[in-house]
């Protein structure tokens, strides 16, 4: 099962490094990524992010229609959020590289996002609600932030509105 340690601590450098493209789609990458989907699933986790292994690489993994007949788990390669709606929700999120820390983080509540899967063939999603979440948080995991970095975000905002 999982073979992997998560990488914890909000001033950890790996979590906050800049994460490099995929440019070989080989067996290697296949097995990191079954490695990183087992890892998730031992954690309990929606998703995970490479660097939270200690790769800086920009590959992730997230479960899409969590708890209904459709869940399935996607992993995404050189993921590129396209666009997003205009509508936001604030919501309460958590991380595995941050036990037991949680707090309410904005994030828009649709999102297109192009990626590629572990072929290499160029996909493109359309995602809502808590799919368009996960992604979202994730996909700031490979660009080194975390979610209590929005968290910060939102609390600055707030105060220059008051």
């Amino acid at each position: 099962m999982a073979k992997l340690k998560i990488v914890t601590g909000e001033n950890n450098p790996i979590l906050r490094a800049m994460s490099v493209p995929v440019k070989k789609f080989d067996a290697s990458l296949k097995k990191f990524a079954k490695d990183l989907k087992d890892t998730m699933l031992k954690a309990d986790g929606l998703g995970i992010a490479s660097p939270q292994v200690g790769k800086n690489i920009r590959l992730f993994i997230v479960t899409m229609n969590y708890k209904t007949d459709h869940q399935v788990i996607v992993t995404m390669v050189n993921p590129e959020i396209l666009s997003h709606g205009k509508k936001t929700e604030v919501k309460e999120e958590g991380c595995l590289s941050l036990p037991g820390e949680y707090g309410n983080v904005e994030r828009f509540t649709e999102i297109t996002v192009a990626f590629h899967d572990l072929s290499g063939a160029r996909q493109v999603f359309d995602l809502k609600g808590l799919n368009a979440r996960v992604t979202q948080h994730e996909n700031d995991h490979i660009n080194g932030v975390l979610f209590i970095d929005r968290m910060k975000e939102m609390a600055e905002r707030e105060n220059l509105v008051l």
